[in-house]
């Protein structure tokens, strides 16, 4: 069916045919929360139970785990809300609950790691420091920190998200009311500034200077070379990983909001509205890749 935006309560001029994530969305939200669910679920079980004692590093990948089993519990009821066209059954409250947990679980996500990323620089390139600072008890505060932080960060969508009624449809916003919309950009430009740009930009500096100490020429290269390969591999995986999930959703996002507030052809709308839906389960799946990358973490003995 054609309709109006989903995220906004206005009826605009421009109309969409969005028939294609009634099928996407369901159907990739449930292969993520499928295989997500377990796989979280299993490192978390092998964190708390098999694995013991924890390194620094463990503190990190165990709340990366949780933030990633938070976000694809709340996955269930977006896939019945797709499936049935936009059509809302529950609460208003369960609406911005779920909406709080996607972009919460997000982030955390995001810092966490970056958190692994920073440990990983740390120990490669400057091994001194790193006893000082790897130690476990920075971690846990550090875990909290951010916990702490993205929460209040995401407080804010508790109160831009509602729902309306859209003929028989209840639509649950994934934005704001059109009196709080050009509020809401602004946030979401805060959130995209300081919880994605700022962490992207870390990681590849991090990963790029980890790459040149890797492949500085050193007097032990015939010992060590096999190792350095691995953990070179295993640096592309992780930002192609981070780059392919995370940076096309914050671009088509951010596109998004800003063509909507300046009104702009509605065939470019058009555009940029099914790049968005498109990109929103490629963000998901990065749920999905965190256990696989925990368990090529280990194998490669990256860390210490």
């Amino acid at each position: 069916m054609d309709g109006p935006y989903e995220d906004s309560n206005l009826t605009y001029a421009c109309v969409f045919d969005e028939d294609f994530k009634y099928i996407l969305l369901p159907v990739c939200y449930g292969i993520v929360f499928c295989i997500g669910f377990i796989l979280n679920v299993l490192a978390l079980y092998i964190f708390i139970f098999r694995l013991r004692p924890w390194k620094t590093v463990n503190v990190f990948m165990f709340n990366l785990a949780l933030s990633d089993l938070l976000y694809v519990l709340s996955l269930p009821l977006l896939m019945h809300y797709y499936s049935k066209a936009n059509n809302w059954p529950f609460s208003e409250v369960l609406c911005k609950l779920v909406r709080f947990l996607f972009y919460t679980s997000l982030y955390c996500s995001i810092f966490f790691l970056l958190c692994i990323s920073i440990y990983r620089f740390l120990a490669i390139c400057y091994p001194i420091r790193f006893i000082q600072w790897g130690q476990i008890r920075y971690a846990r505060i550090v875990s909290v920190i951010i916990w702490v932080i993205i929460v209040a960060m995401q407080s804010p969508i508790l109160y831009f998200v509602t729902t309306s009624q859209l003929e028989d449809n209840t639509i649950c916003h994934d934005t704001s009311d059109i009196e709080l919309f050009d509020q809401f950009v602004i946030f979401s430009t805060v959130n995209l500034s300081l919880l994605f740009c700022v962490p992207f930009a870390i990681i590849i500096i991090c990963y790029c200077y980890m790459v040149y100490v890797l492949i500085k020429p050193k007097d032990n290269i015939s010992q060590a070379g096999n190792a350095k390969m691995k953990s070179i591999k295993m640096i592309i995986i992780v930002i192609l990983v981070f780059t392919t999930c995370f940076l096309p959703f914050h671009v088509t996002r951010t596109l998004y909001y800003y063509f909507r507030k300046i009104n702009l052809d509605c065939n470019i709308l058009n555009a940029i509205n099914v790049a968005y839906k498109v990109t929103r389960p490629i963000a998901s799946l990065n749920s999905c890749i965190d256990p696989v990358l925990y368990f090529l973490v280990w194998r490669f003995r990256l860390h210490r």
